[in-house]
């Protein structure tokens, strides 16, 4: 079995909408190894999106990420979950994600886009570390 990482994001939180995401991995099959409510801190947002400190848009996306709590977790399923993950995800703006995608059905402005999810498995080990070392 493989694992992933996966946020519901403060708005997904705040919208009420992390238990019917939750479901969705669950109902296609993947499990959930590991899942804290968690309040993320600017040294944590800093690792997590290490590429993109210092970029114009960075100090809005460190707002939204840590305006509220967000479900953290790792998932696993068979080889390569991540991909599976990012297709039930649907495309970063929500305006052009598929029905049936978690952003297709449930989002709708790109900035604040519901879920993360690790891109590939050197990613998910990667952010695993940071969310979750002891696993």
């Amino acid at each position: 079995m493989n694992r992933t990482f996966v946020i519901c994001k403060p708005d997904a939180v705040e919208r009420g909408l992390v238990g019917q995401i939750l479901t969705r991995f669950e109902q296609k099959g993947l499990k959930v190894v590991a899942a804290e409510l968690r309040q993320l801190d600017e040294a944590t947002l800093d690792r997590h999106y290490e590429e993109h400190v210092g970029k114009g848009f960075y100090a809005d996306l460190k707002a939204f990420m840590s305006r509220s709590p967000a479900m953290v977790m790792v998932l696993e399923g068979p080889e390569d979950v991540y991909a599976i993950v990012r297709t039930m995800m649907g495309a970063t703006n929500p305006a052009e994600s598929a029905p049936g995608t978690i952003r297709g059905d449930f989002g709708t402005i790109m900035t604040e886009n519901l879920v993360h999810g690790s891109d590939s498995n050197e990613s998910a080990a990667r952010e695993i570390g940071i969310f979750f070392p002891n696993l």
